[in-house]
């Protein structure tokens, strides 16, 4: 299948590590050119290397970027596309939370939840909106959850988020679409970064990958009819496929990969 997707200039927020490294890696062996938007730039340029030295054609480089703040976004948008030409996919990948039941957890989560998840997603798409606009056609991948297709325990801001970002995608897409503009969301299960995977301080896994014990594997796992949970690539498969050419008239739409947990 002809993806379409070499030479193309494609935007990874949060593409340092787990789902977002899986995406850049994705996107290279399609021989694309990605401008990797991170808060922890250092992380961002060990994922750069590994483009470098895939052999594809691709092209990285790193953009050191606060999605939560709007200013920076714009400058990251104009910096990347100095580089790399006007931007031709955007994939909202950052994502932040801890898991704490709702009536336990402190005002400044919910806070940092809402700005990185939700404000995080609109700050990117309004920035990068007027250039594709232009040139009427652009892709636009958000990577939500199936958090905010359910709700989840322990999940509940992080869980409004995710769904505020599916809604928007899909209002978005309503009013760009006359403009050959699309925009889906693909919604992983639990991705948990291999421990030989290098993330950076910034990164929520800091604090959580510890939590996911092998018992505490096994009791996910039961919950997927396939029995077993995702992996970061199988994730990344869903979004590049989206961008490309072959998922040309498709948008507005949620795809949820992991392994059955919703079937919405």
């Amino acid at each position: 299948m002809e993806l379409g997707l070499k030479d193309k200039h494609v935007i990874v927020t949060g593409g340092g590590s787990n789902i977002g490294r899986a995406i850049v890696h994705a996107f290279a062996a399609e021989g694309s050119r990605i401008s990797i938007a991170e808060l922890a730039p250092s992380q961002g340029e060990i994922v750069a290397g590994e483009v470098a030295a895939m052999d594809t054609g691709a092209m990285a480089n790193v953009i050191p970027t606060d999605v939560t703040d709007p200013e920076k976004v714009a400058t990251m948008i104009k910096t990347a596309v100095a580089e790399y030409g006007p931007v031709d996919v955007l994939v909202n990948n950052v994502g932040w939370t801890v898991d704490r039941l709702f009536m336990e957890k402190p005002r400044s989560e919910w806070e940092r939840e809402v700005q990185v998840n939700l404000w995080g997603a609109i700050n990117c798409i309004h920035a990068v909106l007027p250039g594709m606009i232009e040139k009427q056609a652009g892709a636009i991948v958000c990577i939500s959850s199936d958090a905010g297709r359910m709700g989840e325990y322990r999940e509940a801001v992080y869980s409004a988020c995710k769904a505020g970002v599916i809604a928007l995608s899909k209002s978005v897409a309503r009013e760009t679409g006359r403009y050959g503009l699309r925009l889906n969301v693909v919604c992983p299960g639990l991705v948990v970064p291999p421990a030989e995977e290098s993330i950076s301080e910034e990164s929520m896994w800091n604090q959580m990958r510890d939590i996911f014990t092998e018992e505490v594997r096994e009791r996910v796992e039961r919950n997927y009819p396939l029995r077993r949970m995702g992996t970061a690539q199988e994730v990344a498969n869903a979004v590049v496929f989206l961008a490309s050419d072959a998922a040309s008239f498709i948008t507005g739409q949620t795809l949820s990969v992991s392994g059955g947990y919703t079937m919405m």
